[in-house]
C-alpha cells in the first residue's frame, strides 16, 4: 500500500464515497478513502431515512436536490447499480400559514425544472383515502421524487470508485490531520502519517475534531436523531410514497413489505450529544408520541406494531446548510461535512460540484457560498421557515 496520495478522503458515507467516485472519474490517479468502520455507510448514512425530494426553500439546495433526483433515477447507467431508488413521488402536507410562502417557493422550484405543484383539494379524498384532511392548508406533490436504500446507494459509489482503481481502507480511524504552515499535507493513522496533495474532510459529526487537530475552526454540533420502523396490516391502505407533514412535524416512507419508517421533522427540540458517546436506541416517549402524531393524520396507523427503533446523528452547522469546499488561508484542504439530515439526497450532486471546484477551479456562484468562508463573512443562509426546514 502506498504512503502518498493525490487525494485522501476521510469518511465513507455518501459524501466521501461519491466524492471519491467523481475524483476517479475526473482521472485523478491516486485516491484513498479511509473509514473507521467496517463498510461503506456503516455509520449515520446507513441510518438515513433516504427520502429523495426537492422541497427546499433555499435555491441552491433546491437546485442540487433536483440534480440529485436525476442522479438517483439514472444511477444504474452511471454506476451499474440502482441504489434501491424508487421513483414513487413525494407528498408534503402544509399548515395554512405556510401556503403563501410555499406558493413563492414552488415558482422557484418550477423555474429550476422541478415537476411540482399544489394538489387540488377536490382530489384529496380520491388520491389520499388514508389521510385525515382536517386543518390541512395545502398539499404539495413532487412527481419525480421518491426514496432509496442508503446503504445500497453508498456501496454502489464505493464499488464504482474501486472499479476505477480507487483504494478504500476500512477499520482505519483517522487520528488527526497533518499541517505544515498554511498547507494540509496528509492524515495521521495509528501506524503513522500518510501524505496527500489534498485532504477532504467528510467525517460527518467527527469532522469537527479533525479540523481542530490542525487549528481550524469548524462550528458544528452533533444532534441525536431518532427513527422507528413499524408494521401495519396489509389491508389498511397506506401510501406508497414518502409523506412529510409540517402540521404534526413528522415524516414517513415505505420500507419493505407492510413496513414504514417514521421520524420527527422540524419544528422540534434538538439535543446536542457527544458523537463518541450517545444513546443508540430511541426513547420510549419518543416512540409513543411519534405514533400518536401519525394516528392523528393517518388513521390506518392505529394499532401499528413497533419493529425497530434507533438513533443516529446529524452534523449541524449554524445555518443547517453543509460546509462544502475549500476555505481561505489554508491549502490542500476542503470541508465536505455538516449535512444536517440533507446530505443523502443531495450528496452526490454536492460532491460532483465540489470536485469540479477543487480539480478544475470551476464553481457556480451559489455553490461558492457553501464554503466555511461564509461564517467569518457573516454570509449565512436564511431559511423561509427556519431550523432544519431549509
Amino acid at each position: 500500500m502506498s504512503s502518498s496520495y493525490d487525494f485522501i478522503i476521510v469518511g465513507a458515507g455518501i459524501t466521501g464515497a461519491s466524492a471519491a467516485y467523481w475524483l476517479k472519474k475526473k482521472g485523478i490517479d491516486k485516491v484513498l478513502v479511509i473509514e473507521k468502520g467496517a463498510a461503506p455507510a456503516c455509520s449515520n448514512t446507513g441510518k438515513s431515512c433516504a427520502m429523495v425530494r426537492t422541497f427546499y426553500t433555499i435555491p441552491v439546495m433546491a437546485r442540487l436536490a433536483q440534480i440529485g433526483v436525476g442522479m438517483f433515477a439514472n444511477l444504474t447507467e452511471e454506476l451499474g447499480n440502482d441504489g434501491g431508488f424508487r421513483q414513487t413521488g413525494f407528498i408534503q402536507i402544509l399548515p395554512a400559514d405556510w401556503v403563501e410562502t410555499t406558493a413563492e417557493i414552488l415558482k422557484m422550484h418550477q423555474s429550476l425544472g422541478i415537476d411540482t405543484g399544489f394538489v387540488d383539494p377536490s382530489e384529496y379524498e380520491r388520491k389520499y383515502p388514508w389521510l385525515n384532511t382536517e386543518d390541512i392548508g395545502a398539499i404539495v406533490y413532487e412527481n419525480d421524487s421518491g426514496y432509496a436504500d442508503p446503504v445500497q446507494t453508498t456501496e454502489a459509489f464505493a464499488e464504482a470508485f474501486q472499479g476505477l482503481g480507487g483504494e478504500i481502507r476500512f477499520r482505519t480511524p483517522c487520528r488527526g490531520l497533518v499541517r505544515e504552515g498554511d498547507r494540509v499535507t496528509g492524515v495521521l493513522l495509528d501506524e503513522g502519517p500518510l501524505e496527500a496533495g489534498f485532504v477532504i474532510n467528510a467525517a460527518g459529526p467527527w469532522a469537527k475534531f479533525l479540523a481542530e487537530s490542525i487549528g481550524l475552526e469548524l462550528p458544528m454540533v452533533a444532534m441525536r436523531e431518532q427513527d422507528i420502523v413499524v408494521e401495519i396490516p396489509p389491508d389498511r391502505g397506506m401510501p406508497s410514497t414518502p409523506v412529510s407533514t409540517a402540521i404534526e412535524a413528522v415524516y414517513m416512507r415505505p420500507i419493505g413489505v407492510n413496513r414504514w419508517l417514521f421520524g420527527r421533522g422540524f419544528p422540534k427540540e434538538y439535543f446536542e450529544v457527544d458523537p463518541y458517546n450517545y444513546k443508540l436506541t430511541a426513547d420510549n416517549d419518543f416512540e409513543i408520541d411519534l405514533i400518536d402524531r401519525w394516528v392523528k393524520r393517518m388513521p390506518p396507523v392505529q394499532g401499528a406494531r413497533l419493529i425497530e427503533s434507533y438513533a443516529a446523528l446529524y452534523d449541524v452547522t449554524p445555518d443547517w446548510i453543509p460546509f462544502m469546499g475549500p476555505r481561505s488561508g489554508i491549502e490542500g484542504y476542503c470541508d465536505a461535512n455538516g449535512g444536517g439530515g440533507h446530505a443523502f439526497k443531495t450528496g452526490p450532486a454536492l460532491t460532483r460540484e465540489l470536485v469540479q471546484w477543487i480539480v478544475d477551479g470551476e464553481v457556480a456562484d451559489d455553490f461558492r457560498q457553501l464554503s466555511y468562508d461564509r461564517i467569518p463573512a457573516g454570509d449565512l443562509f436564511r431559511q423561509k421557515f427556519g431550523g432544519n426546514r431549509v
